[in-house]
C-alpha cells in the first residue's frame, strides 16, 4: 500500500531583501506576501490571477515604492519589480514597520517633481 505524495507547506518564507524570516500570514490570519520590516517582497504569479504566469514568474525583488489607500479606507502596498518593472500591490498588515511605510507615503511630499518655489508666483 502505498501512501499519499503530500507537498511540504511551508508557512514563513525569508526576505529578499534583509533575509527577515517571516511568517506567510499576517496577524489577521490573511497571507502576507511582504516583509514586515523592510516591506519588500518577491515578484511571484499571483494565484488569484487566471492570465496566471507571465512577468510574475521573474522572481525579482519587488521593491516599495508607493502606499494607494482603497475607498474602504485600507491601505495598500504599491512595489515594483527591480528586474522586470512590473507592479503589484498587497494589503498593509498591522505589524509592518509604520516608519518604513510613513516614509513612502510622504516621499511625494518631501521630494516634489516640481520646484516648490512654483507655489509663490501662483
Amino acid at each position: 500500500m502505498s501512501t499519499p505524495h503530500h507537498r511540504p507547506t511551508t508557512d514563513t518564507f525569508s526576505c529578499v531583501r534583509c533575509g527577515l524570516t517571516v511568517s506567510a500570514a499576517a496577524p489577521d490570519g490573511n497571507p502576507r506576501h511582504h516583509c514586515p520590516s523592510c516591506l519588500h517582497a518577491r515578484h511571484i504569479a499571483d494565484p488569484a490571477d487566471p492570465a496566471g504566469g507571465g512577468r510574475g514568474d521573474c522572481r525579482g525583488r519587488m521593491a516599495p515604492i508607493a502606499v494607494a489607500v482603497l475607498r474602504t479606507g485600507d491601505w495598500m502596498l504599491v512595489h515594483r519589480c527591480v528586474r522586470c518593472d512590473g507592479l503589484a500591490s498587497s494589503p498593509v498588515h498591522a505589524d509592518d514597520n509604520q516608519l518604513v511605510l510613513m516614509r513612502i507615503a510622504v516621499r511625494p511630499l518631501a521630494e516634489p517633481p516640481f520646484p516648490l518655489e512654483a507655489f509663490g508666483a501662483l
